[in-house]
């Protein structure tokens, strides 16, 4: 009987670490970095950092989705006018084009 009382508080504090290896091997097999003993308490107080990269990320990706939608416009813009030239008769097609050397 006295085995069995001394094995199960050396298994309650046993299960923490044995957790903490086992989640660390699944993320590693997973590709995520693995996690720091004191991780959770870390996250708590790093949280303006993290959030100052995910601002980071924000302002980048605004930024990019901006030129983008510029550049989106321009395209258009120049499709609607070969969409014009290929759907006009050729005459008026010549005459703008002339129009445009006179000047």
């Amino acid at each position: 009987m006295s085995d069995l009382a001394l094995l199960i508080p050396i298994t309650a504090i046993a299960i923490g670490p044995v957790s903490w290896i086992a989640n660390n091997w699944l993320r590693a097999r997973h590709g995520y970095p693995p996690l720091d003993y004191r991780s959770s308490r870390r996250r708590r107080g790093g949280a303006a950092e993290t959030d100052l990269e995910a601002e980071r990320k924000i302002m980048l990706l605004t930024n990019e989705n901006d030129k983008l939608t510029g550049q989106v416009s321009r395209l258009e813009e120049r499709i609607a006018v070969l969409e014009r030239i290929a759907t006009d008769p050729a005459e008026r097609t010549a005459r703008e084009i002339e129009a445009l050397r006179d000047r």
